[in-house]
């Protein structure tokens, strides 16, 4: 056996289950970044309860190795081994839906062709068991020249049969390392390999008598032109419900705990500048943020529950028919719901859409969604302006106010969507999908998922928001107020002559200099704006900067600040990954100036209507 770690490749359909099997091998110590010289995601780790040493990496979905995505050929590089930076795999377990075999097998048939060692794993055996499926798998296996395990990617021991064969493709492991090798051309039609598929499953599949399930009765009710969207938008209702409601205690344990923590330290410190740095700069400013870490865990605890579940798919076909009438299709949804949670994993998503025009004008609305980062500047203004009252007696109005937020999101990005695309001539490509079953998530997947997310978000609490609020805090306290001053002392400090230079352009949209300093940090990351509030309005903690600012903003502009935030681009990282997938700098131009001029816009108009309704 090798003293180097074996290298294993996953590799499957979308929705066969890999991410599943890969968090069960790997657990908590798996590794995200991205493969050399392009933007798709890399998921790799070492592969725990072996005997050997063992390296795990999640491929990029695909149907075929013949393919038409960036992802699709990342996926085959990688299997070939001409991936730069890449060492080939030795094994490759490829990951098989046992409830859909037809459509698995054929990528199972091309990789067969490659020569490389192959596991194969029938993964919800358990689903198929249950759906009355009987798999010969022993002589399947000796068909197709492979070892064939059953896995439920859902349960503990569900992994055991997967392990136990790699432990036996290490003892049989002479340690000569896979090499590269050119793809190979196609040896039969596609016709003559669904034959052979088909073949093999009626040799070796007992399947049940077609019958009508609950599955079935669901999904009759779920993808409903009417009755669908309705429950759609009955979900996203549910979700910004209960971002406002579940989260509350928690948010108000972490505000309070920062607040002690600010007052304990202003104690203990005598007055100057290390008092003023650590209590108004450190401390209000991280805490001012990780305040909200509640609500953006609740947020992507149901964004993982709809893809775990099989609906999100479903959401997509349902959505195909009015996203085509804008000049999309429902290829784009997912990369378009992925930017809810952020908009620069949703932008490199779009590498799936095949249709080089829809995808550029996907990634032109996707920061329309309504991101994560987005969520706690909504959230302080909403709570210091919007009354919490029920409406129509179970809505509750702090949260139907951010649901409508998110709606304005997403038909400003319908339009703009429909305006990009009106003279241009469109490729029609039919979208075929495949539909998994409806499963429970699995509560293990649920919980590695929402790790990952929220170090993502502590990380940036810790490296970047934490950067710019020890800058942005020198900015107001430098230089000092003259010993004569008469008017507040960060007037005198470098925001403050930077924020009156900007109030001019600002003020037909009702922004003070103080709004337009805390829009400057935004720039590099949204959320910062929280904590750039509250070290311009000198206070610490959520509760103590929404009254600081219903005190001093009118209703009007409160609403103008949101419309700001719905259309700016206020995001460095997502204009730098625009130009990496477009590679255009014409095409980065227009993204960011026709964001912001939305934003300006929307705010002017927003301000201007809410002070004539309100007199």
């Amino acid at each position: 056996m090798s003293a180097q770690p074996i290298r294993y490749a996953l590799v499957g359909n979308p929705n066969c289950g890999k991410t599943s099997i890969f968090n069960r091998l790997t657990g908590a110590r798996a590794k995200v970044a991205n493969y050399p010289g392009v933007t798709v995601e890399r998921r790799t780790g070492p592969v725990g309860e072996l005997e050997h040493s063992a390296h795990l990496v999640d491929l990029p979905g695909t149907y075929s190795l013949h393919v038409s995505s960036l992802d699709e050929k990342v996926a085959r590089d990688i299997i070939l081994g001409c991936m730069p930076g890449e060492a080939p795999p030795d094994v490759l377990i490829a990951v098989v839906d046992a409830t859909n075999l037809r459509l698995g097998l054929r990528l199972v048939m091309e990789l067969a062709e490659l020569g490389r060692p192959m596991i194969l794993a029938l993964n919800q055996a358990d689903s198929a068991a249950k759906q009355g499926m009987k798999i010969d798998t022993e002589g399947l296996a000796q068909a197709i020249g492979m070892p064939i395990v059953e896995t439920v990617a859902i349960r503990r021991n569900g992994m055991q049969a997967l392990r136990t064969a790699m432990e036996q493709f290490a003892n049989n492991f002479s340690g000569e390392r896979s090499a590269s090798i050119d793809m190979p051309e196609r040896s039969e039609s596609i016709e003559s390999l669904y034959q052979r598929i088909e073949a093999l499953i009626q040799q070796f599949v007992e399947a049940p008598t077609a019958r009508n399930t609950w599955q079935d009765t669901l999904d009759r009710v779920v993808m409903h032109p009417v009755i669908g969207f309705a429950v759609l938008m009955a979900i996203l209702l549910m979700i910004f419900q209960a971002v406002f409601a579940w989260a509350a205690p928690v948010m108000d344990l972490i505000d309070g705990s920062f607040g002690a923590l600010g007052e304990t330290v202003a104690t203990a410190l005598p007055q100057g500048i290390l008092q003023d740095f650590l209590v108004n700069g450190l401390i209000a400013g991280v805490g001012g943020v990780l305040v909200f870490l509640p609500q953006i865990i609740i947020l992507f605890f149901f964004i993982l529950v709809l893809e775990d579940s099989g609906y999100l798919t479903r959401a997509a076909f349902l959505l195909d028919r009015p996203m085509r009438g804008v000049g999309l299709s429902g290829r784009s949804f997912i990369p378009l719901l992925s930017s809810f949670a952020c908009a620069v994993p949703g932008i490199m998503a779009t590498r799936t859409v095949p249709d080089p025009r829809e995808r550029l004008v996907a990634i032109m609305v996707a920061p329309l969604m309504t991101c994560s980062a987005r969520l706690p500047v909504y959230t302080l203004i909403i709570a210091a302006f919007i009354p919490e009252q029920n409406v129509f007696g179970f809505f509750n109005l702090q949260g139907l106010t951010l649901f409508v937020l998110y709606i304005a999101g997403i038909v400003s990005a319908a339009a703009a969507a429909w305006l990009m695309r009106l003279k241009q001539t469109r490729d029609e490509f039919p979208l075929l999908l495949e539909l998994p079953s409806y499963r429970i998530p699995s509560l293990y997947h649920l919980l590695i998922g929402l790790r990952e997310r929220t170090w993502v978000f502590l990380r940036r609490v810790g490296t970047i928001i934490l950067a710019l609020s020890i800058v942005l805090w020198a900015l107001s306290s430098f230089p000092a107020a003259p010993l004569d001053a008469t008017r507040p002392a960060i007037e005198y400090s470098f925001a403050g002559q930077l924020g009156r230079l900007m109030e001019p352009l600002f003020s037909p949209m009702g922004f003070n200099w103080q709004m337009c300093i805390a829009l400057i940090p935004a720039l590099a990351a949204r959320e910062v704006a929280v904590s750039a509030l509250a070290t311009v309005y000198a206070v610490g903690g959520e509760a103590a900067l929404g009254s600081a600012l219903g005190a001093s903003w009118g209703l009007p502009v409160a609403l103008a600040y949101l419309a700001w935030f719905v259309y700016a681009p206020q995001c460095l990282a997502t204009i730098a990954v625009v130009r990496r997938e477009t590679n255009s700098r014409s095409a980065t131009t227009f993204f960011t100036l026709y964001l912001f001029g939305l934003a300006y816009l929307a705010a002017v108009i927003t301000y201007q209507l809410a002070s004539w309704l309100l007199g």
